[in-house]
């Protein structure tokens, strides 16, 4: 079990500080962070913990996966790796080109 922790469905409100506060409830918090959107700055609703160690991670889930914060139930589970796209640094897009068709004049 890893020590990261996913935590969705939170209240817009919440920023990095309410979040650790409220898992430094079961144990030592490494880190926090809560996503927000870049354009505005306002939460997206959903973000990591880092728990010291796997028994409060475990403790943190069992605790906290389903219960209200702040009028939102809370999802907390394992943080999953990020995978990396193939797409490249701005997304997919089409290929340009003569494309087919008939000849026209």
């Amino acid at each position: 079990m890893g020590r990261k922790l996913y935590v969705g469905n939170l209240p817009y409100s919440a920023n990095d500080s309410v979040l650790k506060a409220k898992f430094e409830e079961v144990g030592t918090v490494d880190s926090s962070k809560v996503i927000t959107d870049r354009d505005t700055g306002r939460s997206k609703g959903f973000g990591f913990i880092e728990m010291s160690t796997d028994e409060e991670a475990e403790e943190a889930i069992s605790k906290f996966h389903g219960t209200d914060f702040d009028g939102r139930a809370m999802t907390v589970s394992e943080a999953k790796p990020m995978v990396p796209n193939d797409r490249g640094p701005r997304g997919g897009g089409f290929g340009g080109g003569n494309g087919g068709g008939r000849n026209r004049y």
